[in-house]
């Protein structure tokens, strides 16, 4: 017996609806965060006028539609950093001699350091970082371009429209870094501060430039209360020393930095690991911080006489 029309046209529906929910779900990632452009062209005008001026005017508008022609309405699984070098022209600017902050595992620590832009400039301190740092976007064939319930994972495809971003911008800001830089490794992750790979070991290490790069500063930062799985000379960090021996490139190795150490304390005021232990006694680290303190009011003082 022939089946119905009607019967049919309704298995064909069950059967689009079933494909449409299976590609709702399809990628282990969250989707394209909602309402990217406003967030992308309002961290923009943020940037140039407010954070950092001095990077000159830009176009917010030219820049976004930049950043989504890379993978709008593209397959997830086939945007290349190739596809962002528009954007990266667009939002390249110079990054201050001796002010290069690059790093492995300890996101929140560099960003607290580098204080956008003032004390350092991290890559998400850059304009090409600050617009997509914290953001989830691939594209689709639906009607937005965009899909905004799931995205691919590097795991799932490297090809990637966010691992591509990052591995352009990463390259990029190698590139332009110079004088002494600086590289945080996290001290207390399982398996080692300096992974591989890693985008610090695949794409920007191999970017440093010979004749720019003066010194690296490396610093193993242990987390408070943390366990110490690495240290200067062992482990991976000492993997990471050879690898810039090979390179050519001059470098000084400090466990637990201590101007980066003082600024974890500022949570952990009264933890053992925050204090020093001298002749006299338990004396708090925010002791050795009262000059600092004072040179900095004084400065502000003289700024407002």
């Amino acid at each position: 017996m022939r089946p119905s029309r009607v019967t049919l046209d309704g298995l064909l529906f069950a059967m689009i609806t079933i494909i449409n929910l299976q590609r709702a779900d399809q990628w282990r990632g969250p989707g394209t965060t909602p309402n990217l452009e406003d967030i992308v062209i309002g961290r923009c005008y943020d940037y140039i006028e407010t954070v950092n001026p001095s990077v000159g005017k830009k176009n917010c508008t030219a820049i976004w539609e930049a950043f989504q022609g890379a993978f709008i309405s593209k397959d997830p699984c086939s945007v290349f950093p190739s596809d962002y070098e528009r954007y990266i022209n667009l939002t390249l600017h110079d990054i201050p001699m001796n002010k290069s902050l690059f790093w492995e595992n300890n996101k929140q620590l560099v960003h607290r350091l580098s204080d956008r832009g003032k004390r350092y400039m991290a890559l998400g301190d850059t304009l090409m970082g600050w617009l997509a740092d914290n953001l989830h976007f691939c594209g689709s064939s639906s009607n937005s371009g965009f899909d905004y319930n799931s995205c691919p994972t590097s795991s799932e495809c490297e090809s990637n429209a966010q691992e591509s971003f990052w591995r352009s911008a990463s390259v990029t800001y190698a590139k332009h870094s110079s004088g002494e830089i600086q590289i945080m490794l996290n001290g207390s992750t399982p398996g080692g501060g300096f992974p591989m790979p890693s985008f610090l070991s695949d794409f920007e290490i191999p970017n440093f430039q010979r004749d720019k790069v003066s010194k690296i500063n490396i610093w193993v930062m242990d987390e408070i209360n943390g366990v110490n799985v690495d240290s200067c000379g062992e482990n991976s960090t000492a993997r990471l020393q050879s690898v810039l021996s090979h390179r050519g490139f001059p470098y000084d190795c400090y466990d637990n930095y201590r101007a980066v150490r003082i600024l974890q304390c500022v949570d952990f005021p009264g933890n053992p690991e925050c204090t020093t232990n001298s002749g006299s006694g338990f004396t708090s680290v925010w002791m050795t911080m009262i000059p600092v303190w004072i040179t900095i009011m004084n400065n502000y003082g003289n700024m407002n006489d």
